[in-house]
């Protein structure tokens, strides 16, 4: 695609550096009214909500029991280990001139790199498997600010939207294990089907013609039918790392891809930087916008909002976080 066509070339060249003008940190406006004070005061502003932390002290009695469930072992059979061939396909789909992570390395160096060493890449990831350990360095995203459309002369924090740049060996990683996780998931048929965002074969077209369906059988029957829309606000910022471990537990997954996502949902890290300033943050919820494996997750968790016991001729229809209920 041209830069025409592509509306996210043009934010890639912003996060890898490529634009001469780059997007201005300016003076924001906290909840309390006040303005930041100074740059180290606007850029802790943006990384609080960029990355806002999951607090104990607002749980319900629901929040609290998810938590004590997610922390009980798991007690299903292993998943096989990665295949050369499984690494390899996930290497080749990393993009060879997108910003990198951290690291600096680039799609293209790791391509290279993995040509080289194909048994010993796999065999570090298989390490990563066996013991479920995510490496912390994969875990550190470098987040870019990117001013919304109409939105620069705000002085509120929404107006820009992060991305998270992180290094290639960990997306590399996150990508085979949600595609088993996803695989897993799928042959045992536990994600509800009206779900049809990050599903494979399925569109937001699939989405509306299911919900015109519905519409148009009541009205054929001569009954009323009422739509509501939801859309969750900042869903990937708000993503409760436990329901998506219990989500993994209600599908059984396998018990060496369920401890390396609960390494990988642990000790995350968020770095915000300008100038000379480098902040950074503990992360404690959410999936990092930019990562291979957060949509996959995001449905395990909304999964059990589609199978709640709806009235009688109520239906649910997904397409990621935005929700339709017809009745």
């Amino acid at each position: 695609m041209t830069p025409y066509t592509n509306p996210w070339n043009e934010i890639y060249r912003l996060a890898a550096g490529k634009r001469k003008k780059t997007t201005q940190i300016t003076t924001l406006r906290k909840l309390d009214g006040s303005l930041t004070m100074d740059l180290h005061d606007t850029l802790s502003h943006m990384l609080e909500y960029f990355a806002p932390e999951d607090n104990k002290k607002d749980d319900t009695e629901f929040h609290r029991q998810t938590r004590i469930l997610s922390q009980d072992s798991i007690d299903t059979d292993d998943d096989k280990e990665f295949t050369v061939d499984e690494i390899r396909n996930a290497v080749a789909s990393m993009e060879d001139k997108k910003a990198p992570g951290e690291d600096g390395i680039t799609g293209e160096i790791y391509k290279c790199t993995f040509k080289i060493l194909p048994n010993y890449i796999t065999a570090l990831y298989n390490g990563c498997l066996r013991r479920g350990i995510f490496p912390t360095r994969w875990k550190r995203a470098k987040v870019i600010p990117i001013v919304k459309l109409g939105k620069d002369t705000s002085d509120e924090v929404s107006k820009y939207r992060p991305i998270s740049l992180l290094n290639v060996g960990g997306k590399v990683l996150e990508k085979v294990l949600i595609n088993r996780i996803n695989n897993h998931a799928t042959s045992h048929d536990f994600l509800n089907s009206q779900q049809y965002g990050f599903t494979p074969q399925k569109s937001t077209v699939d989405a509306a013609m299911e919900v015109k369906k519905f519409v148009m059988e009541g009205l054929a029957a001569g009954e009323v039918i009422a739509l509501i829309s939801l859309d969750v606000k900042g869903a990937f910022d708000a993503v409760f790392w436990p329901s998506i471990l219990n989500g993994l537990r209600a599908c059984g997954c396998p018990k060496n891809l369920y401890n390396l996502s609960k390494s990988y949902f642990s000790r995350r890290t968020a770095i915000l930087s300008s100038n000379s300033i480098r902040l950074q943050k503990t992360v404690s919820r959410g999936c990092p916008q930019g990562s291979c494996s957060g949509l996959g997750y995001w449905n395990l968790q909304y999964n059990s909002l589609l199978n709640l016991d709806y009235r009688n001729k109520t239906k649910a229809v997904a397409y990621a976080d935005n929700l339709i209920l017809a009745s």
